[in-house]
């Protein structure tokens, strides 16, 4: 009792770090908590910072204020009665806070076992707010559901985005700003820079050698402690290597089948079905994302490859500087990522791709496949100044607007800026520089 009276003091006494504002907003739902969910080290105790401070700029006094992160060393072994013990803790030391109200913000929870019973226990017998953070997105939503008797409202956390770290650079868009030549270049020269270094916070302000050290270093830490420790995986190599041969093919498809001749041809011994749930554990932990084809029919998607995607374009480029300085293909990557901060979990968002029945690829398709109704078409390249690559990103637009019953699709190039008027519809093309700053796609 007494560490924890040590780490519960340490918080209250301390000053909130002032960071560089994220566009993620945690809306309160009566009666269930707040859930926040993103890879290792993306931002998510920043966000809980960040609501602290909107807390305190509404008058709530920090005393009602609990922060313990449960992989705080000092904490371990974690007792079974951790969380009974934290919360008796924590009002010893501020009894007020029992009766008038109190927020906790327990970070890292999925290192508790039964948190989401305590949650609602507490939820249900105290005035209290309850923020939780992980990095184990099946955990923290199946078992926040159970015990609140419906789907929890989960927030995902993703690293830093394009207009985010712009703003760390100072360079903030405002949607009614004017577009000033200087701001345009300031913008267009930060894309470049995002590309390569992405978003994650620790990697922002450090050289490229630290950098790429440390988001492989993050690697390896998800594929220990979220990966291999927490599933029990016995074969760490073939984890390690299956993980590195997704993230070197980011926006690239790929099968099991493939990669488990790729990796058999390396002389890793691995079973598919091993692999299968490596697959399925590396998306539940937000190091790699995969998309399926567009298809009302869970046969067909099980019958083709996917394509995997990286969290983030800077991840990419560190775990492999040859395949990843394909600018095509971390643009791909960023543009994968917005989507899905835009999109969020929700079935009306998924992402799939698309095949047209010429052979040719668009690369997001957003919308409800099993209703096939569709919401946006988008299509990437870095480059369309050579006439066949326009021809065939256009054909690819043309022929899927029309297959998939849209009028309108956008295609984000690196440069380009105009408007294509097709049979099918309208075709916008839209510098990502542009297309990546929420609220300002489109025509400026």
């Amino acid at each position: 009792m007494a560490e924890l009276d040590f780490v519960l003091a340490e918080f209250q006494d301390s000053e909130l770090p002032e960071l560089t504002r994220r566009d993620v907003e945690l809306p309160e739902i009566p009666g269930k908590p707040s859930v926040i969910i993103g890879m290792r080290r993306t931002g998510k105790t920043f966000v809980l910072y960040q609501e602290m401070h909107r807390l305190l700029d509404e008058g709530v006094d920090k005393r009602d204020m609990l922060y313990v992160n449960f992989e705080d060393d000092r904490l371990y072994p974690l007792s079974p009665t951790i969380l009974d013990d934290v919360l008796e803790t924590f009002f010893r030391r501020n009894p007020a806070a029992r009766e008038h109200g109190s927020y906790l913000f327990l970070d890292e929870i999925q290192m508790v076992p039964g948190f989401a019973r305590f949650a609602r226990r507490v939820v249900d017998t105290l005035p209290t707010r309850i923020y939780l953070t992980g990095s184990s997105a099946k955990l923290l939503h199946t078992d926040v559901a159970t015990e609140f008797r419906g789907r929890g409202f989960a927030t995902e956390v993703f690293p830093m985005s394009f207009a985010e770290t712009a703003r760390h650079r100072d360079i903030d868009v405002v949607d009614d700003a004017p577009m000033t030549p200087r701001l345009r270049s300031r913008l267009r020269a930060h894309l470049d820079a995002y590309l390569e270094v992405g978003g994650f916070p620790e990697a922002l302000d450090i050289t490229a050698t630290l950098r790429t050290q440390l988001l492989q270093d993050y690697v390896e830490l998800v594929l220990l402690r979220d990966i291999i420790e927490r599933h029990g995986i016995e074969n760490a190599i073939a984890a390690r290597a299956f993980s590195r041969l997704l993230l070197q093919a980011s926006g690239r498809r790929f099968s099991v089948n493939k990669a488990h001749q790729d990796l058999k041809s390396r002389g890793i011994k691995v079973a598919k079905d091993t692999l299968h749930a490596l697959l399925l554990h590396f998306e539940d932990a937000y190091l790699v994302h995969t998309v399926p084809v567009f298809s009302a029919s869970e046969r067909v998607v099980a019958s083709n490859p996917r394509k995997a995607y990286a969290v983030d374009p800077g991840l990419a480029w560190a775990v492999s500087h040859v395949t990843a300085t394909d600018l095509g293909a971390r643009l791909e990557t960023a543009v994968y990522v917005e989507l899905r901060r835009r999109a969020g979990r929700l079935m009306a968002g998924q992402i799939s791709f698309h095949t047209t029945a010429s052979g040719y690829e668009i690369d997001f398709v957003v919308g409800d496949p099993l209703e096939r109704r569709v919401a946006e078409l988008v299509q990437v390249s870095a480059d369309i100044s050579d006439t066949s690559t326009r021809e065939r990103e256009m054909r690819a637009l043309r022929e899927g607007m029309e297959e998939l019953g849209v009028r309108t699709s956008t295609l984000v190039t690196m440069n380009d800026d105009e408007v294509v008027e097709v049979e099918s519809g309208t075709i916008s093309v839209v510098p990502a520089w542009r297309w990546l700053l929420p609220g300002t796609r489109g025509s400026e």
